[in-house]
């Protein structure tokens, strides 16, 4: 019911009992309360444009089936959960491993334990992901018994690295440009910020860390990377052109790792976010002052 209709009829209660017109009042404000059961996913691109429905508190109902090119640290971005929490709440352990078709459940209903399987590379189907210390082990496709581990490298990216300055928590601009979107923490729009370029301006590691996601898996990122840099602190780069580092590979602060696009945007930007135990933070709170 619209605004204007409550208020024509909370106007034809007046003349009634004080009381009427209060429950009548009390009784519309609930038709437009949310259904019960758990909060709507809204991923970036879906609400207002390209301005995200944010979910600040973890997925706590449902579950996922991991798909092609998921991993464990993309999954708990995409449903606001800290992968570390997630992959206790699924009964992952070290090294976390997972398989094709593998149920990540966000409710408290128990999943029956998995067999831990060596990590491969990509699989073609779909796939289940889980976090690792290091390397992210992406969804591996079933193995056998008869399958023998494969062991996974990991290396430093190789890109250029440029001088940067750092703040005195670590964190440096992934990015030169105008801040055109600033963080907002009302839950509704946007959950880190958005620096103005040009199309291929290099894009840069905000700090040292291993690229745990890279990609274009994630809706209304558009080709994204990820980057743990501690068991509490990841950050994720957006709408990116090109990419320029792969899952596992370790970056330092002003490394590049990208370069500037448009993807899954209106205009050519970066899209940064720095998310603490899983919850979007204010970056401007961590980046040096310019």
């Amino acid at each position: 019911m619209s605004r204007t209709a409550v208020h024509a009829l909370i106007r034809r209660a007046a003349g009634l009992r004080l009381p009427f017109a209060l429950l009548a009042a009390s009784a519309l404000a609930g038709c437009a309360s949310p259904p019960p059961g758990g909060v709507q996913v809204v991923e970036r691109g879906q609400h207002q444009g390209n301005a995200p429905l944010v979910q600040r508190q973890p997925v706590r109902s449902g579950h996922y089936v991991v798909q092609r090119g998921d991993t464990l640290y993309s999954i708990a971005f995409r449903f606001g959960w800290d992968w570390k929490a997630l992959a206790a709440h699924n009964g992952l352990r070290d090294p976390y491993l997972i398989r094709v078709g593998q149920v990540i459940r966000f409710d408290n209903r128990i999943t029956p334990a998995q067999p831990v399987a060596a990590t491969v590379p990509r699989a073609t189907a779909p796939v289940v992901s889980q976090p690792a210390p290091s390397r992210p082990p992406l969804a591996t496709a079933p193995v056998s018994q008869a399958s023998k581990p494969v062991p996974v490298k990991t290396a430093p990216a190789t890109t250029p690295v440029t001088p940067v300055t750092r703040s005195a928590s670590g964190w440096a601009w992934p990015a030169q440009g105008t801040v055109i979107g600033r963080f907002s923490s009302n839950g509704s729009l946007n959950k880190g910020i958005d620096i103005a370029g040009e199309l291929g301006q290099p894009v840069l590691a905000a700090s040292d860390g291993s690229v745990v996601y890279a990609g274009s898996g994630l809706r209304g990122y558009g080709e994204l990377i990820i980057i743990k840099h501690s068991d509490t602190y990841v950050s994720a780069y957006g709408h990116n052109r090109r990419l320029l580092v792969r899952e596992g590979q370790q970056v330092k602060a002003g490394q590049n790792i990208a370069e500037m696009g448009s993807t899954g945007a209106d205009r050519v930007k970066l899209h940064f976010e720095i998310r603490r135990q899983g919850k979007p933070v204010d970056p401007l709170q961590y980046l040096p002052r310019r």
